[in-house]
């Protein structure tokens, strides 16, 4: 049986993001259980932890509408937080929180994986940004997500924001990436010869119990079928809006005008590129998706802008693992919990 669909629904390349912000103690900067009076079930969701509140934009034309609706959804949060002495913080993980002891949302979906997962989930306090862009039909979907896939890690390495873990380095400038691949269907999608191979797949992991519904695949891309686009999972949730209107402008971009792939993106070369885009964030080197030589970042960036139309200039130059390891080592931890807090809410 077909899996229901909205694809073509709403206007071609249309754009809703997902943001992931940590929710605070605002006196002692450590998580907090987000309270029911944050949520409103719609814009603002709880997620796996129950110290994270998921931001939803609504539908929109591009990144230039969306950008603001977050914008305002982050004020919003913080408004109906600040009553309870709570703060929030935009990062791909917190520097000081230990995964394991954070309280997990109760929810039976949630503490269903948890129990299926065992410590892989319980190892996933991080956040990212979601950008969804909207496509016709879903052959569409996946002949765009094999065009877009090996620039991937370019907005990985982009926005790696999470060089910290337990209060300590890691060594990584992306410690999201590497915690999401601890999961099961995560990093790159297998290939699919047809939408309807990867409907099959979807369907028997919820016929067979491995999952309750098709959504529990954590791939860096995939389908949505529920919200008819093609989403992009790639990038660390970045601290600064400015940063996040840049990443969803270029995705979409890639989105709307990536050529149908002649043949499946090399897996191999993806999984190289990942893995530096995580261990080396804007400092990487990547293969370049035309396979024959490796190119820095920050070329990448420029020949993506040039040739999308996009102004990548908020990305290029811009390391916000460095900035962070910078900042916790000069000035310690508790104030770069400070600095996250306030870069979250600057210029709002």
């Amino acid at each position: 049986m077909a899996i229901p669909h909205a694809f073509g629904r709403s206007s071609r390349w249309s754009v809703g993001l997902e943001e992931e912000l940590f929710v605070l103690d605002a006196a002692t900067l450590e998580p907090h259980p987000v309270p029911d009076y944050v949520l409103d079930g719609t814009r603002l969701k709880g997620e796996l932890f129950a110290s994270v509140v998921e931001l939803n934009t609504p539908i929109c034309a591009d990144a230039d509408e969306a950008v603001p609706e977050l914008a305002r959804l982050r004020h919003e949060a913080r408004r109906r937080a600040a009553p309870g002495g709570l703060t929030l913080a935009a990062s791909g993980t917190w520097p000081t929180a230990v995964s394991e002891e954070q309280p997990v949302t109760r929810d039976d979906g949630y503490l269903r994986f948890v129990e299926y997962a065992g410590s892989a989930a319980r190892r996933q306090y991080c956040s990212g940004l979601h950008v969804h862009v909207g496509v016709a039909n879903p052959d569409e979907c996946l002949e765009r997500l094999e065009a877009v896939l090996p620039w991937l890690p370019v907005l990985l390495a982009a926005s790696a924001n999470s060089p910290y873990v337990a209060g300590a380095e890691t060594g990584l400038a992306s410690t999201r990436a590497e915690l999401l691949q601890l999961l099961p269907r995560s990093g790159a999608p297998p290939v699919f010869a047809a939408y309807a191979d990867w409907e099959r797949f979807a369907e028997s992991l919820v016929a067979l119990g491995l999952a309750d519904q098709i959504t529990r695949i954590w791939w860096d891309i995939r389908p949505h079928p529920r919200y008819g686009t093609l989403e992009i999972r790639m990038p660390d949730q970045p601290t600064r809006l400015a940063a996040t209107a840049a990443l969803a402008a270029l995705a979409r971009a890639l989105v709307a005008s990536a050529p149908p792939a002649e043949r499946p993106a090399d897996r191999g070369v993806y999984a190289q590129n990942r893995w530096a885009a995580l261990r080396f964030g804007a400092a990487a080197k990547l293969i370049h998706p035309d396979g024959g030589r490796l190119s820095a970042v920050h070329d990448l960036l420029v020949e993506l802008g040039d040739r999308l139309e996009v102004d990548a200039g908020p990305l290029v130059g811009l390391d916000q693992a460095a900035e962070q390891l910078e900042s916790g080592r000069r000035d310690g931890l508790r104030a770069l919990g400070e600095r996250l807090v306030a870069l979250t809410y600057d210029g709002l």
